[in-house]
């Protein structure tokens, strides 16, 4: 099967690049940078404009498109609504014209009118994948770790290395399941030849339930260090990430803060039903992803 990625490049695209090829399909790498792995077709593809895209894929010609492009913060060029919803309407289109299968990385928590743009615009884009009339999947993981991954690698290990002691925010009780990206790709490429995941919406979690705090305690122990904790009231909290948006680079966005609040949990069962996932655990990736 022919395979377009869109968002090949990127720590979650280039690990389902190699999943899918593996797997024996051919890989179209579709990319803002058009750069792609040794031995795959490189393409430049910005899917926030509309006849690029509809071009590039018409002379492509996919069977199938898995579309992951998505930004995690605003920047002053790429803005959620503009990548997450007029991305994703722009590559329907082409999928539409040429009859392609499409999969579709969404994010955990995703809801159309939710008070974070970010779960917000993800839930508009869930919504027109599935008006659009395509053979779809949508797949909305929680947070993906993994060799490379933002999150563990530089996020928290910052948080837990900057300072004296360990900010955390409020009594650090909320919830999440991290997933390994091995799984994410797995479930990605399984989904390509399952009709069991036909117009199907999965979430993709990881085996195991933690706190806030208990990843923080998990990135200590990674690292070889003891640190005090410093739990900051929520209500200074609500004073503070406001007043810290005036800075260039903020520790924290409004919509970070949002989310980071609500936590990010859900329920494993079903994708494990129906893919072949090895579940594996943060524990035993997280020394390996701290010294990547």
């Amino acid at each position: 099967m022919k395979v377009l990625i869109t968002g090949a490049s990127g720590f979650v695209g280039s690990a389902i690049v190699q999943e899918v090829q593996q797997a024996g399909h051919e890989v179209l790498a579709a990319s803002r940078s058009g750069k792609a792995p040794e031995g795959m077709q490189g393409i430049k593809l910005d899917v926030t404009q509309e006849g690029e895209t509809l071009k590039t894929i018409q002379e492509v010609q996919p069977e199938a498109i898995i579309h992951l492009v998505g930004i995690i913060r605003e920047t002053r060029d790429q803005k959620f609504q503009k990548v997450h919803v007029q991305g994703t309407e722009n590559v329907l289109k082409a999928a539409q014209q040429v009859g392609a299968r499409y999969l579709h990385m969404s994010a955990l928590g995703a809801s159309k009118g939710h008070k974070s743009k970010y779960f917000d615009t993800k839930g508009q884009a869930e919504a027109l994948v599935k008006a659009s009339g395509l053979t779809y999947t949508i797949f909305q993981p929680s947070l993906i770790f993994g060799p490379g991954d933002d999150f563990f690698g530089n996020v928290l290990k910052d948080l837990v290395s900057a300072a004296p002691v360990v900010p955390v925010i409020g009594k650090g009780d909320f919830p999440f399941r991290p997933i390994w990206i091995g799984d994410v790709a797995a479930a990605f490429t399984q989904a390509l030849r399952n009709p069991r995941t036909e117009n199907q919406t999965f979430q993709l979690v990881g085996p195991k339930e933690y706190t806030f705090q208990e990843l923080l305690d998990l990135e200590l122990h990674a690292l070889q260090r003891r640190k005090p904790l410093f739990h900051v009231p929520l209500l200074l909290m609500d004073l503070a990430v406001p007043m810290m948006q005036i800075l260039p680079n903020p520790p924290i966005t409004r919509d970070q803060y949002l989310m980071l609040k609500e936590g990010n949990t859900g329920d494993p069962a079903p994708a494990t039903r129906i893919l072949n996932l090895s579940m594996d655990h943060l524990e035993h990736w997280l020394p390996r992803i701290l010294k990547a």
